[in-house]
């Protein structure tokens, strides 16, 4: 029986009998997103789209969706359950420039023997770039400042710095080195982590993708992959919150130089660090210690201003 005779008895259209599908191969483009998953664990499928157009593969967003579900790489995270609605703060604006405000809290890991690390993570937050990851198996409120001005000698001084109440943050030394720079220490209210979000959004994806991927040996060996870590995000991971661009594209070159000293704000959550002549030699001679790596840990600032 001809193929004529056959369609007609069965009612069927010859054309689509002859139609051939014009579908692309897309073996390759599923083995570059398996590749992709396998060395970015928590890339979603957005940011794998993001990865394939910049390699210069033609797909759309559908269609990367579409081979992201057939491969079964979706990811699975348990929503948390919210109970109370999240306030946050309104006497806040948002960044403008780069090395407006930063964020600095810790992060807790450990070594392959379990000795315990403490990361100290800083970023900004108008950028997202983050200028240091520092790991130490103890940290004092002096490591602090030495780790901020290894970051500030590369990008500039911020203007802002948003911590929360731990000691290193509320120490004598941070809070002279602050006077002395001209730099504000926003501090968070007690209990209250989002308002401190930024750093908390990046110590999730810090945790995600790189401590809980890579294995560390010794201290050193987890400064070398922090630091690769760190170099990847500022210079290669697209960003949703940026345009899926990474934060290396919105970073000013401000130099080095510290910003002129500002007016104290009126909001009592913003506390401006000791002046007047009395303070003015503290901090000279506590400076000078730092300086020469020697003396005593200076006790935390108290509650009570110097009166000027």
């Amino acid at each position: 029986m001809s193929i004529r005779r056959a369609c007609s008895v069965l009612e069927f259209d010859r054309s689509t009998y002859h139609y051939k599908s014009r579908r692309r191969e897309q073996a390759g483009v599923e083995a570059r997103i398996k590749e992709i998953c396998q060395t970015r664990v928590r890339y979603g499928c957005r940011r794998v789209h993001v990865l394939l157009r910049r390699e210069g593969w033609e797909v759309n967003l559908k269609r990367t969706h579409r081979i992201y579900n057939e491969l079964g790489l979706q990811l699975r995270n348990k929503t948390p359950k919210r109970r109370v609605k999240a306030k946050l703060r309104d006497d806040r604006r948002a960044a403008s420039p780069s090395n407006d405000v930063w964020a600095m809290d810790f992060v807790h890991d450990q070594l392959a023997t379990g000795q315990k690390i403490r990361v100290l993570t800083v970023v900004d937050t108008f950028s997202r770039f983050s200028p240091a990851i520092d790991p130490r198996f103890s940290y004092r409120a002096e490591d602090v400042v030495a780790t901020l001005e290894r970051a500030c000698a590369t990008t500039g001084y911020p203007k802002t710095i948003r911590v929360d109440q731990g000691t290193e943050f509320v120490s004598r030394d941070l809070d002279l080195w602050a006077y002395v720079k001209g730099v504000t220490l926003d501090f968070s209210r007690p209990g209250k982590p989002t308002d401190n979000a930024f750093i908390e959004a990046f110590n999730g994806r810090f945790r995600a993708e790189c401590l809980n991927v890579h294995w560390f040996l010794t201290l050193a060996d987890a400064r070398e992959k922090l630091e690769d870590w760190r170099k990847y995000y500022n210079e290669d991971r697209p960003h949703g919150a940026i345009g899926n661009k990474p934060p290396v594209c919105l970073m000013t070159p401000t130099g080095a130089s510290s910003p002129p000293a500002r007016q104290k704000s009126e909001n009592s959550s913003f506390r401006r660090p000791m002046m007047g002549s009395r303070a003015q030699c503290e901090a000279a001679s506590l400076l000078s210690c730092l300086g020469n790596g020697g003396g005593r840990r200076s006790r935390f600032v108290t509650s009570t201003p110097v009166p000027r």
